[in-house]
Parts: structure tokens; C-alpha cells; sequence
């Protein structure tokens, strides 16, 4: 090669690797102007810290499309509509109490998705991690934030299918100590021990640190459970009851019931239940939901219904009044901190 020919294929050279930089530049430039601006029509998010104890705060999954997608976002109690901060932590299913979180995630790996069930600190760090065998679906912890619970799907894609399995766990944070199934706890029904091959747990709700409710599925029919942590134990409480949270006070229940008549692929309607009384009272929302709601304050729960940008964010009264009111767009799995 002579010197000539060295001296184009050098400048080529510099000329391609500086195109490629301006290139590169444009796109960084392109990206922080896409994380400057927010969806036509959705939310305004920026990123910023996001504790939990900052304050009055919700935190939820961001489920707008773009960058921050499935971000965990901060908003003002007082204006949870308005402009959101966004932490650098992605979640599929989120929960948090007095500190603690827990997130459901993904990973995209070489074989194929995998799930974990990370335990946050107040700043969101992890503290454990812990692989799970399926496609995340609930999440909750204790009020004292020294137990996490989690569900996830192991066969099957929806509660509403007739072909389903799931796995739900419990962890105690004080000693780091596992049970990765519900399934190992003894299960009293009608009175009585009873075993099937056919039993499916979801939707775990704190009591305490000593007691929970959750939903036991069996030969075709769901179950309101009450467990005891320390005896592992179970105990049927009633029928036709799915996904349960526990109202503040430990009086009452707001859960989803399949009513018949409705169709197959929407089959829920929130109810309220008096733990003294036992008595059920219907809410004011009439549509289908297909979530564990979150109780806001002692009268208000929240819960996600489909929306334009993702799920969105409502709220009802739990004493079967009002009617339902959207709180915020593209949000899902809230949470308070402060």
C-alpha cells in the first residue's frame, strides 16, 4: 500500500468514526430531549429522587409510554394528577409500607425472561433479591414493614381463565427467613383439615405481623383465608372471595367477587365485607376490576382499570357510596410514603 493510499483510507476512516459520533451525540441529544417531554396527552415526568419517607408522597408504576415506562414515580398526595419524578428502579408489581418495598421484576436474558422479587430500602435499593418462578401479579407488605408477600402466575396468564397456577410467597424481613409457598401451610376448610392437588393461594393482605388474609382456590370455587403466620396455618373464612385488602382500621375488606351473569372475560365487581358482620356490601364502581385495591385513607380505595396510555389510577368510596373518580393516568400499584 502506498503512502496515497494509506492517506484516504485514514481519512475514510476519521471520516466515518466522526459521522458515527455526531450520530451518536444526535441520538443521546434526541433521547434527553424524548426524557424532557412528556406524552402527548400523559403525565409530565423528569427524573429526580423518589424516597419512602419523603413526605406525603404516592408512588406508582409509571405505565406511560416512553422512557420512564414501568419507572416507579413519585407524586404529591394532594395532587396526585399532577407532574411526576421518576427514580431509576423498574417494576412489574409494587408495594411499600412503613419503608419497606418490594418490586416484582423482569429481566430479558440470552434464554429467554426471567422474574425476581427485590426487597427496597427507603431509598429504593435493594436489599435482597429473590428469583421467582413466573410472571409477577401481586405484591403486598406488612404495615409494620417487617413482612413481604408475593404472588406470581406459574401456568396461565389470568385469575379469569379456567387453567391456572400460581405461587405465592411470604418473607419475614427480621430474619431474612422464606416460605416460597403457601402451599406448605396446613389448611383448615369447613372445619376440618383438607388437602388438594388443586389448590391454588393469591392476594395476600397484612394484618399484623402474626396474621393475613389471602385466596385459596380449590375444585373450582375461591375462598377467603385467614393465615397465621407463626402456626402456618390457614383457615376458610368465605366463599366466592378474590384479592382482599385489609381497610387501615382491620375492620372491614374490600375485594373483587365474581357475580353471576357477567361475562367470562370480566367477571368481578368490588365488595366491601364487614369482618364482624360478615355482611357484603357492593361499591359504586360497576365495571370489572381485575386488581388488589389499595386502601388510600379509612374511607377511599384505589385500583387500576384499563385507560388510554395504560392502566389508569381510580378511586371509590368503600362504604358503597359515591362514585368512581379518576385519580391519575398511566399509573398502577400505588403506595404511600410519609
Amino acid at each position: 500500500m502506498t503512502s496515497r493510499t494509506r492517506l484516504i483510507v485514514l481519512l475514510a476512516a476519521v471520516a466515518v468514526l466522526g459521522c458515527v459520533g455526531f450520530a451518536s451525540v444526535l441520538h443521546a441529544s434526541k433521547r434527553a430531549g424524548e426524557r424532557d417531554r412528556s406524552q402527548p396527552g400523559g403525565p409530565s415526568i423528569a427524573q429526580g429522587t423518589v424516597t419512602l419517607d419523603g413526605g406525603k408522597q404516592m408512588i406508582f408504576r409509571n405505565m406511560a409510554w416512553g422512557p420512564y415506562r414501568d419507572d416507579l414515580v413519585s407524586v404529591s398526595v394532594t395532587d396526585p394528577g399532577g407532574a411526576r419524578t421518576a427514580a431509576p428502579v423498574r417494576c412489574l408489581r409494587f408495594y411499600a409500607a412503613a419503608g419497606t418495598g418490594v418490586c416484582l421484576g423482569k429481566v430479558d436474558g440470552a434464554l429467554g425472561e426471567s422474574y425476581y422479587a427485590a426487597i427496597l430500602d427507603s431509598r429504593l435499593r435493594t436489599l435482597r433479591e429473590y428469583p421467582v418462578a413466573g410472571i409477577p401479579s401481586r405484591a403486598r407488605v406488612a404495615p409494620s414493614g417487617h413482612l413481604a408477600a408475593w404472588t406470581v402466575f406459574v401456568g396461565g396468564d389470568s385469575y379469569a381463565g379456567s387453567q391456572f397456577s400460581t405461587r405465592t410467597s411470604i418473607l419475614d424481613l427480621r430474619t431474612w427467613t422464606l416460605t416460597p409457598s403457601l402451599e406448605t401451610y396446613t389448611i383448615v376448610k369447613d372445619g376440618r383439615p383438607y388437602h388438594a392437588a388443586d389448590m391454588n393461594f393469591w392476594g395476600v393482605t397484612f394484618a399484623d405481623d402474626e396474621h393475613f388474609y389471602a385466596t385459596m382456590a380449590t375444585k373450582g370455587q375461591t375462598h377467603l383465608v385467614r393465615g397465621d403466620v407463626a402456626a402456618r396455618t390457614m383457615t376458610t373464612v368465605r366463599p366466592n372471595v378474590e384479592c382482599p385488602s385489609l381497610a387501615p382500621d382491620g375492620t372491614r375488606l374490600v375485594f373483587k367477587k365474581r357475580v353471576p351473569g357477567l361475562s367470562p372475560d370480566a367477571p368481578w365487581r368490588l365488595y366491601a365485607l364487614d369482618l364482624r358482620t360478615m355482611r357484603e356490601t357492593p361499591l359504586a364502581e360497576s365495571r370489572s376490576v381485575d386488581d388488589q385495591v389499595v386502601w388510600a385513607d379509612d374511607g377511599t380505595v384505589l385500583y387500576g382499570l384499563a385507560g388510554d396510555f395504560g392502566d389508569d389510577l381510580w378511586s371509590v368510596p368503600a362504604d358503597g357510596t359515591g362514585r368512581p373518580v379518576r385519580v391519575a393516568v398511566a399509573a398502577l400499584n400505588p403506595a404511600f410514603a410519609g
